[in-house]
């Protein structure tokens, strides 16, 4: 990576990372909610401490072990000149604060998406490691399927999944998995409770693996017997928006432009205003980064991206329904990481 140019192009003298995704992205340190990188002219050093001496030594760049935490302003002193840019989402008020009264003549700009933005295109190695995730997560939805029937409790569905993906090889979950059935299939992030899944009703499955820290996502809504006919209908629109925002997928496209595709679908069908969130994000080390796929989204979509669709539509004491695939944008369009069907299965 060229830090000169990165320096340049934002007019700084120093960059200071603090964001634990960022951290990991540029060294290669995984447990980067322990460890700062320091971008100067003359490179990047890593600052951790005095638990991962040899975890450090073999990282990209260079190290320096922090003894004590509070001596982390005098060790700083050796990097920090000129203009310094902080990350403003990522860095505390009260760091803040020390850094400009032990650094009094120093200027401290605020930061925002500079990493986030180098991270956005994914390198072969990324998408290698996402591929995994994603193959991983269509391994584990073939195996949970059988366990979600009438009697069983969310909790006891989503913690067989997360038991299964763990011995399959996922360093972890991408985020809380949701297992939403009923009513509860109208809440977009409800997690898995205590309820028991009963006959005749949609249960939301959504979940995400680990693998090499990068992850995946994916959202699957199945019928438990057989669901009403409103149901049936919310589930068509959902999967025709869904397909028609994913079938549009290439480079150039504004993530307004996508959401508006699946939106007015959803409009079309009397849906539109129970599509109460975004039509998907990136997708890296971190489960929801740039660029994002939302009505107010600028980001313009290039080979390299990935993100998801995930329309849904959410009607509170009726239920709900979320299909959502992964997907890397090409060169020449886009290949869906997700394999898992879309069709409405009945168990």
């Amino acid at each position: 990576m060229n830090f000169n140019h990165l320096l340049n192009q934002h007019d700084l003298d120093v960059l200071f990372v603090s964001n634990p995704h960022n951290v990991r992205y540029l060294s290669g340190f995984v447990e980067g909610k322990d460890a700062k990188v320091v971008i100067t002219r003359a490179g990047a050093t890593l600052i951790t401490d005095g638990r991962y001496m040899v975890e450090a030594a073999q990282q990209r760049f260079p190290h320096r072990i922090l003894l004590k935490r509070t001596e982390m302003n005098k060790l700083l002193a050796e990097f920090f000149q000129g203009r310094i840019g902080i990350e403003a989402d990522h860095l505390s008020v009260a760091t803040l604060e020390g850094f400009k009264k032990d650094f009094p003549d120093l200027e401290f700009v605020s930061t925002t998406g500079i990493i986030e933005n180098l991270r956005k295109r994914k390198t072969p190695e990324e998408i290698a490691y996402i591929r995994k995730a994603a193959q991983l997560a269509d391994r584990g939805f073939e195996y949970i399927l059988p366990f979600i029937k009438p009697g069983v409790r969310e909790i006891e569905v989503a913690l067989e999944l997360e038991y299964f993906l763990r011995k399959q090889g996922s360093e972890g979950l991408a985020f809380g998995t949701t297992v939403a059935s009923g009513e509860r299939s109208a809440m977009p992030h409800g997690g898995a409770s205590e309820r028991i899944i009963q006959s005749g009703e949609l249960v939301t499955l959504d979940f995400g693996c680990v693998v090499g820290g990068y992850c995946s996502d994916m959202t699957r809504t199945m019928a438990v017997g057989q669901v009403s006919a409103e149901l049936q209908r919310i589930y068509q629109a959902v999967l025709e928006a869904q397909m028609l925002a994913l079938e549009a997928v290439a480079p150039g496209k504004k993530g307004q432009e996508l959401d508006a595709l699946a939106r007015d679908h959803l409009n079309q069908r009397g849906y539109g205003e129970h599509f109460t969130h975004g039509l998907g994000h990136g997708v890296g080390l971190f489960i929801h980064e740039a660029p994002g796929l939302g009505q107010t989204s600028e980001d313009v979509l290039e080979a390299g991206n990935i993100v998801t669709i995930e329309p849904g539509v959410y009607i509170p004491q009726l239920g709900g329904c979320r299909i959502e695939d992964l997907v890397l944008v090409t060169e020449q369009g886009h290949e869906v990481l997700s394999k898992s069907p879309k069709h409405l299965i009945e168990l």
